[in-house]
């Protein structure tokens, strides 16, 4: 028997009891479907949250208080934990490779003009915000490299807060208050959007020593660094480090790139992607015990088939292959409209809800498609294995 025969009578076979065919077809559709549209949706948001975090820049070291890790030392350690300084990120900016400091404070305060009022976030920061953050102004100019010790009140607004408080008004010059205390506005800052549900527009831009006395700190939140590209990171992880050691006395800070902070995202992030991908391998594990049921039944329907095909001539080998062929071929259909439905909606996903990014990985495309066939030719090597097996003289008395 040619092969060009034995794919005629697989499609025959298949056609011939249509509506079990499309069930069957249906029930690996919907697996791959499922792998397909929740592989998509895991890639997306993988691909949103890294985006996120590197819409900063990617040469960047934060530096904050506190030790985040113990090695067994007395708890009384903790209380000589130095504060850190505004002198800590003068001296870190000092450092070779460096090539800008932002020393960070956070708070939330009310921003006042005129009857207009808004709690909104205030970042004590530096001047360098633009050049290290990658943040733009749109209008007046960013804060001056004052004294950061004895710094002017100047504030810089963000796109939202100037709306807020200001609508169509130009703000540059006019007095604001800021947790009571008098500020001149001197520029506002491009729309940044959102990071991870925060809204950086809506924030207000203030020296980090006017914060610290705002918000009665003694110690930064964080330093950012900003370090030459195509630097050794190894080489200025420990510049940084020897330096606030010989200042503190001991390492009582932590040190984190931003390349620590991605593998971690990315990590969490690729296991979700598999998580959610094996939800989807739950429904192809239910649709390929679909076809074995089928398959099985179809065997002990065409019993008096087999047994004329052998009578004839067909071995064996022939059998098994005109009933795996059915299989795969069923699966294979299935897995292609599962990639036609699965794509098409995290393709309507992402049209109908830009909130959540979809993203279809073609390499989860192919391995879909491929897993489905699998699964077909592994449903059906059992019951064409019963069938090559079966006796012609007792298949041909079979009614």
């Amino acid at each position: 028997m040619l092969i060009n025969d034995s794919a005629k009578l697989a499609i025959a076979a298949l056609s011939s009891q249509r509506m079990r065919s499309f069930l069957t077809a249906l029930g690996i559709a919907v697996g791959i479907a499922s792998v397909v549209l929740l592989t998509s949706i895991g890639e997306g948001i993988h691909k949103f949250v890294l985006s996120e975090f590197t819409q900063f820049g990617t040469n960047l070291i934060a530096v904050s208080p506190g030790k985040t890790t113990t090695a067994g030392m007395s708890g009384a350690i903790i209380s000589n934990v130095r504060p850190l300084s505004i002198d800590d990120a003068l001296a870190l900016g000092r450092s070779p490779k460096i090539l800008g400091v932002v020393p960070f404070v956070q708070g939330n305060a009310p921003v006042e003009f005129g009857k207009r009022s808004r709690r909104t976030y205030v970042f004590g920061v530096g001047f360098q915000v633009p050049n290290v953050w990658q943040m733009k102004v749109a209008i007046g100019r960013f804060l001056p490299d004052d004294d950061p010790r004895t710094a002017r009140a100047f504030a810089v607004l963000g796109s939202t807060v100037k709306d807020e408080l200001f609508g169509s008004l130009n703000p540059l010059g006019r007095r604001i208050r800021i947790g009571g205390e008098r500020y001149r506005v001197i520029g506002v800052m491009e729309s940044k959007g959102q990071m991870l549900g925060f809204d950086l527009d809506d924030a207000v831009y203030i020296p980090t020593d006017r914060a610290l006395g705002m918000f009665d700190r003694e110690s930064l939140m964080e330093i950012d660094l900003l370090y030459a590209a195509g630097s050794s990171l190894d080489e200025i992880v420990k510049r940084v480090k020897a330096l606030l050691i010989d200042r503190h006395g001991a390492e009582d800070f932590t040190i984190t790139t931003q390349e620590q902070m991605l593998d971690v995202l990315g990590s969490v992030l690729n296991i979700l992607t598999l998580a959610v991908s094996a939800l989807g391998g739950i429904s192809l594990l239910v649709g390929g015990v679909g076809i074995l049921t089928i398959m099985t039944i179809s065997v002990n329907e065409r019993r008096a088939e087999i047994g004329l095909l052998r009578a004839i001539g067909a071995g064996r080998g022939q059998i098994l292959s005109i009933f795996i062929g059915e299989a795969v071929v069923l699966a294979s259909i299935g897995g292609l409209a599962g990639l036609m439905i699965g794509g098409g909606g995290a393709w309507l996903l992402g049209a109908f809800v830009p909130a959540l990014p979809t993203h279809t990985p073609w390499l989860y495309v192919v391995l879909a498609e491929f897993l489905a066939a699998l699964i077909g030719l592994l449903a059906g090597v059992l019951p064409a294995h019963r069938a090559a097996n079966l006796d012609p003289i007792e298949a041909l008395r079979a009614e």
